[in-house]
């Protein structure tokens, strides 16, 4: 062999030998490094406040998990932050910001659904497991569903359903009045299906226009078919809870039922004491250790009790620190899909799982009715009782094989 021909084998092996050298390096660096979530919320603009919730509660949960050591097997967990500001494309970025820039090993959020869409393509790209925290929209775990994503927040089906389970059984009448697009009309159909399964009637589907300002005609028309309940899905600032107050339905003997929201909307529903409907969540409805420790931290520390998102951070971080100790703190993720589906683990709510076929987390809502207290400005969310995890599966939408 000759002198220059030995020489370049020589710099090759020295080079693999580099090479292999460095990626252990690396690996054992991925190893004794912090384990880095990156966290997707509306910390601006119109959903800021569910964004802070999901902050606080998501916070809480890494503490109470670790016991105040903010870490796991003596790894640092880091927490990042990302402000969607509620907009698809600055979601989208932010989320390409802590996949690249920050090296995140997990993903979680979002507030809106929109900003959840854009993203859940980039979890599956990058092989990262995206917690889903509190976005509702059924096509996150239906249509768009991927086996990256695991959702702790409920979907818009879960709601019809627990909806349902609240006020139907047999002999019962129901109207459904909602808006005339696909928030309005999947929640119908998902209400209407669940509510007939269990033996009521839905006498009349009432879609109406989602900029209108007169609800006279739509309520009317719920009035000429004198059902024993009105079952109002609803979102936006042009809500239907004053004309329905000021045409007196309870007295004509139409119970208004619909889904309880946090405390600030609670406090525009006070012409509405008396009716019966279902939650997510209200701070004093769980009864367990996890949710007392998390009422108790959030009025120690932000002299707030927990909203409506707050408990749904908190379980987000509860998932990921529960998969991360069967993994023995592996964070790759075609691993943690094997380990976390069918996984359940504790939270404010009791236990949750994630159901195997689209990872949509099953958890307990409650059957509520709205009272006066005293010492609350609004109407406070009342325990009829709690709807078991069984109780509100939604269907599974998803055409995973």
């Amino acid at each position: 062999m000759s002198l220059k021909r030995f020489s370049g084998l020589l710099i090759v092996a020295l080079f693999a030998v580099i090479l292999l050298s460095a990626c252990g390096d690396e690996a054992g660096s991925d190893e004794e490094g912090p384990i880095k979530i990156g966290v997707l919320a509306s910390l601006s603009g119109p959903l800021e406040a569910y964004g802070v919730q999901t902050q606080q509660g998501f916070e809480l949960g890494i503490e109470y998990a670790t016991d105040g050591t903010m870490e796991f097997d003596g790894r640092e967990i880091e927490v990042v932050f990302a402000d969607t500001e509620t907009q698809s494309d600055v979601a989208r970025q932010r989320a390409l910001e802590l996949l690249d820039d920050e090296g995140v090993d997990f993903l979680v959020g979002s507030s809106d659904s929109g900003d959840t869409l854009s993203v859940i393509g980039l979890a599956e790209e990058y092989e990262t497991i995206m917690v889903v925290e509190p976005a509702v929209a059924d096509s996150i775990t239906g249509s768009e569903f991927n086996p990256y994503i695991f959702r702790t927040g409920r979907n818009s089906s879960q709601d019809a359903v627990a909806g349902a389970a609240a006020i139907a059984e047999e002999g019962v009448t129901i109207a459904t009045f909602a808006p005339d697009y696909a928030f309005g009309w999947d929640g119908v159909e998902a209400f209407t299906n669940a509510a007939e399964e269990l033996g009521a009637e839905v006498v009349l589907e009432e879609f109406v226009d989602p900029d209108a300002t007169d609800f006279t005609p739509n309520i009317q028309r719920v009035i000429e078919h004198d059902p024993d309940y009105m079952f109002v899905i609803w979102a936006g600032a042009n809500s239907p809870w004053n004309q329905i107050a000021d045409m007196n339905l309870q007295d004509r003997g139409i119970q208004i039922s619909t889904g309880a929201p946090d405390i600030a909307a609670l406090s525009t529903m006070g012409e509405l004491v008396g009716m019966e409907g279902f939650t997510v969540y209200y701070h004093d409805l769980p009864d367990n250790e996890v949710n007392d420790w998390l009422v108790d931290e959030m009025v120690e520390r932000h002299d707030t009790v927990p909203d409506l998102f707050t408990p749904g951070g908190m379980s987000a971080a509860l998932a990921i620190m529960e998969a991360l100790e069967q993994s023995d703190g592996s964070t790759d993720a075609n691993e943690l899909i094997d380990i976390m589906e069918g996984m359940s683990f504790e939270s404010p709510k009791g236990t949750m799982t994630f159901r195997p076929e689209d990872h949509q987390a099953l958890q307990t809502l409650y059957a509520i009715t709205l009272e006066e207290r005293e010492g609350y400005d609004y109407p406070v969310p009342t325990l009829i009782r709690e709807l078991s995890p069984d109780e509100t599966e939604p269907p599974i939408l998803n055409e995973r094989e």
